[in-house]
């Protein structure tokens, strides 16, 4: 509603043209952009090429990692990608579905025996999956494990779950301010996008190409 009501402002003021760049789009739990309620051009950013960047100067062995996907739903496309660009193994997490009195059951699907297992999803909430998923990724010998996640919510028992698992680091880029949870929390790296973001400002407003960015980190 606010970001409605400026807009208006702007459109009464006379503005020629609005454009909204909103980091973590509200109420959207996918990132499929045909999928959306627009009439207008959108542009869909993607954080993929600074997880790329930050994996490559931040984890030494990289070259010797698994790129895992905490479940097998949408973002296995995006953590394929990211294995694929990065010429390493790709395995996944299947949650088998619970009967009656029973417990979700994780199964593994790849190997991470002595490599270092990097789990890759879009957003995480209560993170109690990607918790979970790190258990089970050392109990099947990855050496460490490490998370990057696109959007960190991290509400509830968020904070305190990743401080007790046994994660080297917890990484989110800040299209959510992070600062509070990194104080409560060290295991939170963040990685900041406010350059792809000023980027595709300085792209749209100029009448350049916005996919230069799906690629590239603007220096």
């Amino acid at each position: 509603m606010e970001l409605l009501i400026m807009i208006n402002a702007c459109k009464i003021a006379s503005a020629s043209r609005v454009t909204a760049v909103i980091p973590c789009f509200p109420y959207a739990r996918q990132d499929k952009k045909d999928k959306g309620f627009f009439d207008i051009p959108v542009d869909n950013l993607y954080a993929e090429p600074a997880v790329l960047k930050w994996i490559r100067e931040n984890i030494s062995e990289w070259r010797n990692c698994t790129i895992v996907s905490p479940d097998a739903g949408g973002a296995k496309r995006y953590v394929t990608s990211i294995a694929d660009r990065l010429n390493v193994d790709f395995a996944l997490i299947h949650k088998e579905r619970k009967k009656a009195n029973e417990v979700d059951r994780m199964v593994l699907v790849g190997d991470v025996k002595d490599r270092v297992a990097i789990l890759v999803d879009d957003m995480a909430d209560t993170c109690g999956t990607i918790c979970h998923a790190a258990d089970k990724l050392l109990s099947a010998g990855a050496t460490r494990v490490y998370a990057i996640l696109t959007h960190g919510i991290f509400s509830g028992p968020a904070i305190s779950r990743i401080n007790n698992a046994c994660f080297e680091a917890v990484v989110v880029t800040n299209t959510i301010p992070q600062e509070d949870k990194m104080k409560h929390c060290s295991k939170i790296q963040v990685i900041d996008i406010s350059m792809i973001l000023a980027e595709a400002i300085r792209r749209t407003h100029n009448g350049e190409s916005v996919s230069y960015l799906f690629s590239h980190v603007p220096l």
